[in-house]
């Protein structure tokens, strides 16, 4: 792992979404409770934030790191299901890989709870939003 010793104690923060693409008919089951599994946004919500407090045991080389805040959100939208998870924690180091991760395994979990329906589902563009905090500040995807 990086030494990230000598760095500074920032408040750090990091945004990620996702988008899990589905047919009309498998988000109306979404919708209406009706998939083999039950809860598909409740239960993916949940895995995101279970999924971020694991990332240093799953992303070799990245630092585990005691969260100080996990949220997910998973929403229908046009096409299918949109996914924002948001990490923050006081540290040396960012919460990029944890929001990232939350937000994979949340459309990993969508996709497993939906697959008795449809098998085409596709996840989408897993990236970084926004972070902010630390030697190098704040970003956001679109603003140069």
């Amino acid at each position: 792992m990086v030494d990230v010793s000598a760095k500074e104690v920032t408040r750090r923060r990091a945004v990620a979404r996702a988008f899990v693409r589905m047919s009309a008919a498998t988000a109306a089951a979404v919708a209406a409770g009706d998939a083999p599994k039950g809860d598909v946004l409740g239960v993916a919500r949940i895995a995101g934030i279970q999924a971020a407090k694991q990332t240093g045991a799953l992303i070799p080389l990245c630092h585990p790191l005691g969260l100080d805040h996990v949220d997910v959100r998973a929403e229908l939208a046009d096409g299918g299901v949109a996914i924002e998870a948001e990490a923050s924690v006081e540290g040396r180091t960012g919460v990029e890989m944890e929001a990232m991760v939350a937000a994979s395994v949340a459309a990993l979990t969508i996709y497993d709870m939906v697959k008795g329906i449809e098998r085409g589902v596709a996840i989408e563009s897993v990236e970084l939003v926004a972070k902010s905090g630390g030697r190098s500040g704040d970003w956001q995807r679109g603003a140069q």
